[in-house]
């Protein structure tokens, strides 16, 4: 469900397919013990920096432990994969134009969800993810409440310095009946907007995931991209290893941006023209309502890909897309 500034509505079914959700609080231990299966030596640690004695191969300094307790560390490698997130240090130390990297600023707080009759209870529907575009809540992104069974996610975002996330949501929560629900835990991460144009130093350094900024503009959405890059970095790596070529660390952005880039910069624009105002979401929401809007959105969604069987649907959104940014409609 869409909702305008207004308070107007849109609901898009599904459908067919069903939007998943990933719980990083599981997932991300579940990846970890798969890649000790797999042979991986697991150490809880903290990166420090890289060094190369000698013009040598890198020498990775990490530290263990905590306090008194606190261990130094350093191993050699024939190449380091940087997949520690938005703000990677990896990143920032080894890949040019990594700490320009554009970003939103996202905030959520996980609610228990209430008993039915209670407080707050009809805002919140089990199967139905409600996405607010409305300015008070984010000037230049969107807010949510997503469904996760026994709990919720209530959240914004936005890239605009200044703006004040938690009192955003703590207005959010009043206006929904939810100011008095539980409180499970509060969660904030930049989240990049933008791929690098670069995830490898050239050398012996490669980037995975929100390190490389394989977030989707305009929904924010990051888990399958990012397992996508993942993957693809580690058949570059694969390569670079078996042939010694740095080149070949090259592959793994060339072959996603072939894979997502136009729909990457499709989003890209879509945010860019229909956030900038209250107006203008007022406008895309109405856009929304559209059966031809709806279908190739849930068909991109779910296939990941532009849909490019319907040229006829695709001339009939422009043309809506245009009277609607031109006002010569009303929303």
């Amino acid at each position: 469900r869409m909702v305008a500034p207004s308070g107007k509505t849109v609901d898009m079914p599904v459908g067919e397919g069903f939007v998943g959700m990933v719980d990083r609080e599981h997932f991300d231990p579940w990846l970890r013990a798969r890649a000790a299966e797999a042979g991986a030596d697991l150490r809880a640690a903290a990166f420090e920096r890289i060094t190369r004695p000698d013009d040598g191969p890198p020498l990775v300094h990490f530290t263990t432990g905590a306090g008194t307790g606190l261990a130094r560390h350093a191993v050699r490698a024939r190449l380091v994969v940087g997949a520690d997130g938005a703000c990677s240090p990896v990143g920032r130390a080894e890949v040019p134009g990594h700490a320009r990297m554009r970003q939103v600023f996202a905030y959520h707080e996980i609610l228990r969800v209430p008993e039915a009759g209670a407080p707050g209870a009809g805002s919140v529907e089990a199967t139905r993810c409600d996405v607010y575009y409305q300015g008070r809540h984010s000037p230049d992104f969107y807010s949510w409440i997503f469904p996760h069974g026994d709990t919720l996610s209530i959240g914004t975002g936005s890239a605009r310095k200044g703006f004040s996330l938690r009192s955003s949501i703590r207005a959010m929560r009043v206006a929904t009946g939810l100011d008095g629900a539980e409180t499970v835990r509060r969660e904030g991460a930049p989240l990049p907007l933008k791929p690098l144009k670069r995830w490898d130093n050239g050398r012996d350094v490669l980037l995975a995931g929100d390190a490389a900024g394989v977030v989707a503009p305009a929904s924010g959405e990051g888990i399958y991209y990012a397992m996508l890059g993942g993957r693809l970095s580690a058949e570059a790596a694969a390569a670079f290893l078996e042939t010694g070529d740095a080149r070949a660390l090259g592959r793994a952005r060339r072959r996603f941006m072939k894979l997502h880039g136009r729909v990457f910069w499709i989003l890209g624009m879509m945010q860019w023209v229909w956030y900038r105002s209250d107006g203008l979401r007022e406008r895309f929401v109405s856009i929304c309502r559209d059966k031809d809007v709806q279908q190739l959105t849930w068909d991109s969604y779910m296939n990941k890909e532009l849909v490019r069987a319907k040229p006829a649907a695709h001339a009939r959104i422009f043309f809506k897309d245009l009277a609607h940014l031109f006002r010569w409609v009303s929303p």
